[in-house]
Formats: structure tokens, C-alpha cells, sequence
């Protein structure tokens, strides 16, 4: 064989190890006039790398080619290779039935070692068309051949395509012992593609292990070497978003789904993968509250599956279709009996999904009244609790908990959402990235909304208040995981800031900032994914929330804590004091949630001068929403201070508006649990306060100047001195901080809602690199105390990263201000805090001592006290 000769053999492998090159030099093989044999290998480089990164039309063109010169080379081996390869691209194009006939005749044109890697190509086709057993018959079979032929590529592709089998499987041990066989075998050759995908194999094992940083990492990781071999990657795609979406981040995975959609469309790609996108889209957009989309890409999903005869899958598309139809409110015999039908064949195919299954026939049939059938279902569903992922378990508790309802055991409801709830509790302190944790609270909504409708109906307040704290801002029991040291983000986060600087300054002078915006969103995409690889490193608060150390600590100053719980929308005020709980009804949330917005609405034009004809409107609103969110409750708050423990929902309410609390010493909390918690906090014995000046600001941030020499030996930075590195420094373990500067909520990524520094934005992820943050923080600006709500009852921005890194109180806007009637407020302030006064006392002080303009009431309205200090 000629020199030549190995060159164009050669080229087989390189498609997996250097794809471009190896469509190049393919495509130049066929320009030489190349013989039959040659000629087929080039057909068949060009047309594996069409099949799987470009347009599968051209692909079989170049297929069918290659077999009808391996054919008249009169090369049985060729032939049988060239048909392993075009019977793949035809499955993937939908022609199920000729792509297992092409695999028929090259499984008989083979022999031995070409025979073996037949068989791995059609286990590979089994496990696209959803046939484990039969997939796993295959490739037993090409293993053993490959091993004894010492081929370590073909080796290490057949133990990876098992391993994603086992995992398809539910057997994730298995799985995990045949990826690091093929990653082993992998690090002997420079197969890169094929590197790329044990990396992301990997990422998906860890994902069916139920360690979400890790899979993250690893993807991200795959996602990285296959950008360098300028590949697609929808396969990628698609397992990154099973990610996302476990991690509570749907909406995300919606949109990377159908972006991966049309680039498939784009090129002309494999109709196999586009039918798993919209599969996955359709999860995803069920996933976040849109299910007239997921009944569109499910029902386009199980037509596609259908044609492909890939009925493994389309049995799944069918669950995600029945179960939006229900979501968008179907509900009918036959859809508990289509929803039956798809749990027994999921059975059938020894599909983890199947116990999903029964539990949504489960719901439909108690929807109609069906208390028997339920029962049937949903005891199948619940056997999924005892063993498995976090989420099959959590599945098993939801079904076992509505079986107790159904039978009419608020005991029995309870323990299941108990169990439930704490399977959720060690999944989420795996993560180590506060969005995460709080995203991933998603998963216990259901749980805890029946435990709250349980202890509702069993009529005991402090059972509900339990429970009510059970599951809301169990973010900030424990500190998220500190980034490490990594120069890699630092840098990221130092070039982050001087792009936001530029493009803010570009956005002053009127000059174009698109190109800006473009780099600073890379950046924050990089940054945030370095966030969510963290794992998590610390317990949670292990103690349960019990209402006897609250009510003790209510005591000392004769203080009522009212946490508000919301049950089928409607708010239940848990007025906690006098050594009690009391529970009384309010109005309905969503109109609460409107009154709140029209509030947010006036006091932004009250910011303004001139608008003063507007104060007696905003007055009669607080008075409205004093209807709505606390009822008969305000006439029993009694004379001392009040704690207002709010649901996510209701976290943008002007609580100072309402007449009731206008005038009290007045504080607001994410929790009961983190309320006492702060209460708890010890100040630093020492430290000087920390006073900042940001750029911008209309009055230059007036108060800090005289505040330093309020406070002689103070640390005031302003001006240059003012940048991240150097607050950041001064900040770590202050005993009082006061911050002057531009706050920017960013309702779409709120970590990276931000304070205004002289070398660009102070960040959310800045403040969670903090040993500990001060123990108590003043936020002079706009909108510092806006929060995202997430999750089951989770609340992300400033405000909430600072309360578990130590920070005991913290004043804050929940709307925007007028800078110069924010300078007497905070000169007030501090000067109750420097007579002793708790930030609450202080605030209310620092009101009354406001003049009665509309303006100035409209800014001491806006801020809060959160925490207890």
C-alpha cells in the first residue's frame, strides 16, 4: 500500500479528531481522480461530516456515492462500512425502516473487526430509535470484538454509547463505570471530537447523579473544545438544557432550545435531532408557566417521532403533551387514560420518566372527582420515593402526599411533604451558587403548598406558620459558597466593570454602545456560568423554625411579627405576638400585587417636584392595601415594633404607606427564620464605618461628607479611591457602612444588579466574595431593595445576598427617590443610630423628622429597614 494509500485511510478517523481538516483534504482527494476504493473513503469523510454538522440532504448524496464506489471496488469490507455509516444518517433524516435495512445488509457484507463496528453503529441507531435491550445486545457484542482487536477508538465510542444507554436506563452506576473505562482509553488518542464528547458524556452522568455544578462544568467544558474543532452541537444542546431545567432555570432552556432549532433548520440538520429540540422545548416551556407552547412543540415533537419510528421517544413527547394540556387546563377521561397508556409503556421501556407519569394520571383522575383510579396511580408513582435522583424521589413524595389527601390524613399529608421537602433540602445545599439554590426551591412548591392546605384545613395557625416558613427564603439559611481564588473570573469580573463604565459613559455623550452591550453580555454569561459550577461547601441552618424562640423574642419587646401566606391567592395574615398565633383572612393577591405596582407607579412620579397633587392619592392606596394584605390583623399589631415577613409577590409593597405601621418601628424580612437569625448576629467589636460616594449622583452624594465628620476616624471613599477592589476591602466585617451611589436592579439576572462605582458596577456576586459583609448597611440610591422573586419563595438582589454573609440590618429603596430629599432622611438616620437606635427605630425617627411636602414623605415612604439590627 502506497504512501498515498494511508493518507486517504486516514482520513476516517480524522473526522473525529480533526473534522474541518478532514473535510478538506477529502474534498481535495476527490479532485485527484482518486480510484473507486479512495474515492468512497472521501465520499464518506464528507458525507460523516454533513451528517453530523451540516446538511443531511448532501449528506446522503455523498453516502449512497461512497457505497456504489465500495461496491464497485468490490471491497465487501468497504461496502459494509459505508452502509453502517448511511444507515445512521437515514434514521437521523427520518427514513427509519431503509436506514435498519442498510444496517441489515452491512451487518452481512461484514466480517470480524469491520462487522464490530457495524454493530456499534446500528446499538447506536437502537439507542436514537429509543430500543435499549436491543442497543445493548449490539454493542455487548462489537465490545468484545473491538477489545480483542485492540481498536482503542472504536473500543472507547462502544463503552461511551453504553454507558449513555445505562443512563437512559436509570442505571447510573453502570453508567458511570463504563464513561471512565472510555475516558481512560480516550486520553491515548487525539480523537478531540471524541475527547469532547466523553467530557460531555460525563456531564451528563453527573447530571443523572444529581450533581448539577458538576454537569454544568463539564458541559461547559465540552462546549469549549467543540468551539475550537468549529463544530455543532445539538446534542450538547439539548442535555445542557435537562440542566437548566433541573437547576430551575427553564426559561433559559426554552430560549437555548429553540435558538439550537433554528441554527438545525438553518443548515439543513439531522430531523432526528430536531424532533429531541423540540422535545426538550416543550419541557422547558412547561416547565416555566407556558403551556400553550409546550402543547405546540410537544404535539409538532410526537408527529416527528412518529414518522421516525422512535417510539421510545415519542411515548415521552406524548407525556410532556398530555401533561401541558392538562396544565392549561384540560381535564377528561381521556386524558387520564392517555396519560395511564404512556405511564405503562414507559414502564414497559424501564423509563425513569414513568413514575411522572402515573403521578400526572394520578392528578388528572382527582381533578374529576376519580378517587379510585387516583389512588391506583398514584400509588404506582409513589414507589419512586424510596430510591433514585433527588427529583424521581421528590416525585414518589408529591404522589404519596396526594394519596393522603385524597384519603383525608392531614397526618399522613404532612410527613410526605416532610420527607419530600428534605430529599429537596440535601439536593440544593449540593449547589453552591445562591441562584441555584434558590431556583431549585421550584421543585417544593407543590409540597409545601400541600402542607400549608393541610395545616389551613386542620385550622392551627402555628402548624401553618411552620409550614409557611418551611419552605420561604430557605436561600439564606446558609451563605452561598465563597468563588474561589480564580484568576479566570477575576478577570472576567475586572474586565466586566470597565465595559459597563464604557458603555455607560458611551450611553451619557449619545455615542452607539451596541458593540459594548454585545461584550458585556459575554461577559456576564462567563461569569455566571463560573458562578454555577460552584458546589455547595456548607450545611444548612439544620435547626427546623419552630414559632416558641420567635414568639420569646416577640416578647422582650412586646413586638408582633406578621408573616403573610398565600393559599389558592388568597393572603392569610399569621399574626405572631402575646405569646400566639393568630390567623386571620385578607384580600387576594393579585389584586394586592396591582395595588402595589400602581404605588410603585406614583411614588416614581412623587420623586419628581411638582407632583404634589398626587399625595392624597398614594394615601389612599397604602389605606386600600392595608385592606388587602392585612384585614382585621391591623387592629391587633398592638403599640410595639412590627416585623413584616411578606412572600416574594408582595416584596416591592411601600410597607411605611400603610396607616397602621406608617408611625411604628417598622421592619421587613425575607423570613421568620432569617429574621431571628439577624437577631442573633453579633456585632464586629471593632472597625471604623465605612463611608462611600459613587459617581453620578444629582447631589453628589451631599450626606457623606457631613457624615465623616459625624463619625471622626471613619474610612470615606469617593472619587478614584471609590472602586470595587478598595470597598470590597473596606466593607469585609465593617461594623456600619453607608453607600451612596447609582443602584441598578437587573430583573433578568438580579446578581447582577448593581451599586455605581468609579471603575464600574459593584455586583451581587461582588458582595458574595465577602468574608462577612457589614453588620449593618445604609443604601442611600434608587431601587437597592428591588428583589427578583425565584423559585418556590425565593427572593435574589442585593438586599438578599448581604443577609447571610453576616449582615444583621440593612436600609434600602424600594423605589426611586429624590437624591436631595434623601440627604436630611440619612443625616436623621445616623443620627438616631449614633443615640443608639436600632436601624428601625432610627428610620422612623428620621421620617417624622422629614418635612410634610410631598416629596420628602414620598422618599422616607420608600425606604425600609430589612434584617434586625
Amino acid at each position: 500500500m502506497t504512501a498515498g494509500s494511508d493518507s486517504v485511510l486516514e482520513l476516517l478517523p480524522m473526522v473525529y479528531a480533526a473534522p474541518n481538516d478532514a473535510l478538506s483534504r477529502a474534498e481535495e482527494v476527490l479532485g485527484t481522480d482518486p480510484s473507486p476504493l479512495h474515492a468512497s473513503i472521501a465520499h464518506q469523510v464528507i458525507g460523516i461530516w454533513q451528517r453530523d454538522f451540516g446538511d443531511l440532504r448532501i449528506a446522503l448524496t455523498h453516502l449512497r456515492r461512497a457505497r456504489d464506489l465500495a461496491a464497485r471496488a468490490d471491497s465487501a469490507e468497504r461496502e459494509a462500512e459505508v452502509l453502517g455509516t448511511l444507515g445512521v444518517a437515514l434514521v437521523h433524516a427520518g427514513r427509519t425502516r431503509q436506514g435498519l435495512a442498510a444496517f441489515e445488509r452491512g451487518v452481512a457484507r461484514g466480517v470480524g473487526h469491520t462487522r464490530a463496528r457495524v454493530l456499534y453503529l446500528r446499538a447506536y441507531v437502537w439507542w436514537v430509535l429509543g430500543h435499549h435491550p436491543e442497543a445493548l445486545e449490539d454493542v455487548r457484542r462489537a465490545i468484545a470484538v473491538l477489545r480483542q482487536a485492540d481498536d482503542v477508538i472504536w473500543t472507547a465510542r462502544a463503552l461511551t454509547l453504553r454507558a449513555t444507554v445505562h443512563l437512559a436506563l436509570g442505571a447510573v452506576e453502570r453508567a458511570d463505570a463504563d464513561f471512565t473505562a472510555a475516558e481512560r482509553l480516550w486520553e491515548t488518542t487525539g480523537q478531540e471530537h471524541d475527547k469532547a464528547d466523553a467530557v460531555e458524556s460525563r456531564g451528563l452522568a453527573k447530571f443523572r447523579a444529581g450533581d448539577i455544578p458538576a454537569a454544568l462544568r463539564l458541559l461547559d467544558e465540552a462546549e469549549e473544545r467543540y468551539g475550537k474543532l468549529g463544530t455543532p452541537t445539538f446534542m450538547l444542546d439539548i442535555r445542557r438544557c435537562e440542566v437548566l431545567m433541573a437547576a430551575g432555570l427553564a426559561p433559559e432552556a426554552l430560549a437555548e432550545a429553540d435558538a439550537a432549532i433554528g441554527v438545525l433548520d438553518g443548515i439543513g440538520g439531522q430531523s432526528t435531532r430536531k424532533a429531541e429540540l423540540l422535545l426538550t422545548a416543550a419541557r422547558a416551556a412547561r416547565l416555566a408557566d407556558d403551556p400553550n407552547t409546550a402543547v405546540a412543540r410537544a404535539a409538532t415533537a410526537v408527529r416527528l417521532f412518529a414518522a421516525q419510528r422512535r417510539t421510545w421517544w415519542e411515548t415521552h413527547a406524548r407525556l410532556v403533551l398530555t401533561e401541558a394540556r392538562f396544565t392549561a387546563g384540560r381535564s377528561s377521561g381521556r386524558l387520564v387514560a392517555e396519560a395511564a397508556a404512556v405511564a405503562e409503556r414507559l414502564a414497559s421501556f424501564g423509563s425513569p420518566s414513568a413514575p411522572e407519569a402515573s403521578l400526572l394520571a394520578g392528578r388528572i383522575a382527582l381533578a374529576l372527582g376519580w378517587t379510585e383510579d387516583a389512588e391506583r396511580h398514584l400509588a404506582v408513582a409513589a414507589r419512586s420515593r424510596r430510591s433514585g435522583p433527588p427529583l424521581a424521589r421528590i416525585t414518589g413524595w408529591a404522589a404519596q402526599a396526594l394519596r393522603h389527601r385524597a384519603a383525608g390524613s392531614a397526618r399522613g399529608v404532612l410527613e410526605a411533604c416532610r420527607r419530600g421537602l428534605d430529599v429537596l433540602d440535601d439536593h440544593r445545599m449540593t449547589l453552591g451558587a445562591s441562584e441555584l439554590r434558590a431556583r431549585a426551591t421550584a421543585q417544593g412548591a407543590e409540597l409545601a403548598a400541600l402542607a400549608q392546605q393541610a395545616a389551613l384545613t386542620a385550622g392551627a395557625p402555628r402548624r401553618l406558620l411552620v409550614w409557611s416558613e418551611r419552605w420561604r427564603a430557605t436561600v439564606l439559611s446558609a451563605p452561598p459558597t465563597r468563588p474561589p481564588a480564580d484568576p479566570a473570573l477575576l478577570s472576567d469580573m475586572t474586565a466586566f466593570r470597565e465595559i459597563a463604565a464604557r458603555a455607560d459613559a458611551a450611553r451619557m455623550d449619545g455615542h452607539p454602545v451596541l458593540a459594548l452591550e454585545r461584550e458585556q453580555r459575554r461577559l456576564e454569561k462567563e461569569i455566571r456560568a463560573r458562578t454555577l459550577h460552584l458546589r455547595g461547601d456548607a450545611a444548612g441552618d439544620s435547626r427546623r423554625f419552630e414559632p416558641g424562640p420567635l414568639l420569646a423574642r416577640l416578647a422582650e419587646t412586646d413586638g408582633r411579627l406578621v408573616e403573610l401566606a398565600v393559599l389558592d391567592g388568597r393572603v392569610h395574615v399569621l399574626l405572631c405576638g402575646e405569646g400566639r398565633v393568630r390567623r386571620f383572612e385578607a384580600g387576594t393577591l393579585a389584586e394586592a400585587v396591582r395595588e402595589a405596582e400602581h404605588v410603585q407607579a406614583a411614588l416614581r412620579r412623587l420623586a419628581h417636584p411638582g407632583a404634589e397633587s398626587r399625595l392624597p392619592i398614594v394615601e389612599a392606596a397604602g389605606r386600600h392595601l392595608e385592606q388587602l394584605l392585612l384585614g382585621e390583623a391591623a387592629r391587633h399589631l398592638g403599640s410595639g415594633p412590627v416585623v413584616v415577613v411578606p412572600p416574594g409577590a408582595l416584596h416591592r409593597v411601600t410597607w411605611a404607606l400603610l396607616p397602621s405601621l406608617r408611625e411604628r418601628v417598622l421592619s421587613v424580612s425575607p423570613s421568620a427564620g432569617s429574621w431571628l437569625r439577624a437577631r442573633e448576629t453579633e456585632p464586629p467589636r471593632e472597625g471604623r464605618p465605612v463611608l462611600v460616594r459613587g459617581p453620578g449622583l444629582a447631589t453628589g452624594g451631599a450626606e457623606v461628607p457631613e457624615l465623616s465628620r459625624h463619625y471622626g476616624g471613619s474610612t470615606v471613599l469617593e472619587h478614584d479611591e471609590a472602586c470595587v477592589p478598595r470597598v470590597l476591602e473596606a466593607l469585609d466585617g465593617a461594623p456600619l457602612a453607608h453607600i451612596a451611589a447609582h443602584g441598578t436592579f437587573r430583573a433578568d439576572s438580579p446578581l447582577f444588579s448593581s451599586l455605581r462605582m468609579a471603575d464600574g458596577p459593584l455586583i451581587v456576586h461582588d458582595f458574595e466574595r465577602l468574608a462577612r459583609s457589614p453588620y449593618r448597611i445604609i443604601l442611600s440610591s434608587c431601587d437597592t431593595a428591588r428583589l427578583a422573586s425565584v423559585g418556590a419563595d425565593e427572593l435574589l438582589g442585593l438586599v438578599t445576598a448581604l443577609l447571610p454573609l453576616g449582615t444583621a440590618g440593612v436600609v434600602a429603596s424600594s423605589a426611586p427617590v429624590n437624591d436631595e430629599a434623601v440627604v436630611p432622611l440619612m443625616l436623621s438616620l445616623h443620627k438616631g443610630l449614633t443615640a443608639g437606635l436600632s436601624l428601625a427605630e432610627a428610620l422612623r425617627d428620621a421620617r417624622a423628622a422629614l418635612p410634610g411636602d410631598a416629596l420628602h414623605q414620598a422618599t422616607g415612604w420608600a425606604f425600609a429597614a430589612f434584617g434586625s439590627a
